[in-house]
């Protein structure tokens, strides 16, 4: 399946500068909220850290759903403060879900751009408090960015969930495929399509796991997913792209690859009556 790459190309942050501006990354998705009625922001809610308050930010996407019940995605970026690929190519799509709608529709999309805020400011991969937070997920964790994700998580009910990385040690794109079985049919032409951009990741072993054509069925323990209770299971995807290679390419590549799984699930929303 090819899918054009229609948006402009981002000018890649200064490394000269020590802290990222968390209102600078934002700003994307707040003028967007601030002209577009069908985009909204809604901040997940607020916590301290090192007596300074921070707000998870949530920004959420009607499309077109005509009389049916929309599907519900939620798009999760920035969990690893020093992968900022993730953070842009969402300001992207955000675009992109706006200036096209028709890329929307059937859909509520429920955005996450920061769900690391302190480790995103310090460009570190663990928040402030030294904790790697995607391993805290359903572990009665302390962490307020956790607990926080935890109740959008059990909350929103979520047909889907898309997570978006970097791993820097990888030569090429890869994914997790979790949840509902269906995963891993979407992966495929997502990985097929982003590997247009980038090569898809090819070796039988990945970051510890067994994987087959850059796909692999296993995961850490601890990572941003659905709660292990809730039925029907959601699919899940964790997106990696490589660290290395233009900045642009690695966005560009998980556009990419998001805009083929929301065709992909819809042909199959479309098509699942019929079964």
């Amino acid at each position: 399946m090819r899918i054009a790459v229609d948006f402009p190309v981002p000018t890649p942050a200064s490394k000269s500068v020590p802290r990222r501006s968390l209102s600078e990354l934002l700003a994307p998705f707040d003028r967007l909220a601030a002209t577009t009625d069908s985009f909204l922001a809604k901040p997940v809610g607020r916590f301290e850290e090192g007596g300074r308050e921070y707000e998870l930010p949530r920004y959420i996407c009607a499309g077109n759903t005509g009389s049916g019940d929309p599907i519900r995605l939620g798009i999760f970026a920035g969990i690893h403060g020093d992968e900022p690929e993730g953070i842009g190519a969402l300001a992207q799509l955000a675009r992109l879900f706006v200036t096209r709608s028709e890329l929307a529709v059937g859909y509520r999309l429920f955005l996450y751009p920061i769900c690391n805020p302190t480790g995103v400011e310090d460009r570190t991969r663990h928040s402030r408090s030294g904790k790697d937070l995607n391993r805290e997920f359903w572990s009665n964790s302390e962490q307020s960015e956790v607990q926080l994700l935890e109740a959008e998580l059990r909350t929103q009910s979520f047909d889907g969930i898309i997570c978006l990385h970097t791993d820097e040690h990888s030569n090429g794109l890869y994914a997790f495929a979790r949840g509902s079985t269906l995963t891993k049919h979407l992966l495929r032409p997502a990985l097929a399509a982003a590997a247009e951009l980038l090569p898809v990741n090819q070796a039988a072993h990945i970051d510890g796991f067994h994987a087959r054509e850059g796909l692999i069925e296993d995961c850490y323990e601890g990572v941003l997913s659905a709660p292990s209770t809730v039925r029907p299971k959601p699919f899940e995807i964790i997106l990696e792209t490589p660290g290395q290679g233009p900045l642009f390419l690695r966005e560009a590549a998980l556009v990419v690859a998001v805009r083929a799984i929301l065709s992909e699930y819809r042909k199959f929303i479309a098509f699942a009556p019929n079964l």
